[in-house]
């Protein structure tokens, strides 16, 4: 029986792009279901003291996360992956940022998705359904982390923070250590200082 990795991300966020990259590649070489949940860093850092330029991101990564609910509200958690990995090409690979709506109807029509999913983005409709989501992801690690976090079963953790992507059984023995340390009552941290920016290749 596969064991279940559940992944929130945001999908604006490059390093949960890359987790979620390695976790895919993890689940080749470990017997491994990953899925993906949906977190918003808007709604993490509502009402909070941000920097002036942090401040219109948080306002544009709002259309992504609605898209993720409506999507996972019509087509179920399984639609999520494929969307998320266009999405994560044209946005973070393809560097495809200048118009988020484009790049969201990029993403829906390459993971075979209604293109009307994107006016989503536009609509508070899905906003009580994101922060449900929201809050089940990020309430078991707390809020003074982002993105990305997973639980696996009963344990719930940030990170890991890597760069690039491990592949083959690398990742699997990322994912052996992590499910190791994490899964020790108490232990909360293991950093040094990060000397690299996102590398997704």
């Amino acid at each position: 029986m596969k064991q279940a990795v559940d992944l929130w991300v945001d999908p604006i966020c490059p390093w949960a792009w890359i987790s979620s990259r390695w976790l895919l590649e993890a689940a080749q070489v470990r017997d491994l279901e990953v899925r993906l949940h949906t977190m918003s860093l808007s709604v993490l850092n509502d009402g909070r003291d941000i920097p002036a330029e942090y401040v219109d991101l948080m306002q544009k990564a709002w259309g992504p996360v609605r898209v993720m609910i409506a999507i996972e509200q019509r087509h179920g958690t399984a639609a999520l992956e494929p969307f998320y990995s266009a999405w994560g090409r044209h946005f973070h690979v393809l560097n495809e940022k200048d118009d988020y709506l484009a790049t969201l109807r990029a993403a829906l029509d390459e993971a075979g998705l209604e293109p009307e999913l994107a006016d989503a983005a536009s609509s508070t409709e899905f906003d009580e359904a994101l922060k449900t989501s929201h809050h089940a992801g990020m309430d078991p690690v707390g809020f003074d982390v982002g993105t990305p976090v997973i639980h696996i079963g009963d344990v719930a953790f940030f990170g890991p923070v890597v760069t690039p992507a491990p592949t083959g059984e690398m990742a699997g023995r990322l994912y052996d250590g992590v499910v190791a340390v994490a899964s020790v009552p108490g232990f909360y941290e293991l950093k040094r200082t990060r000397t690299l920016g996102p590398i997704f290749s």
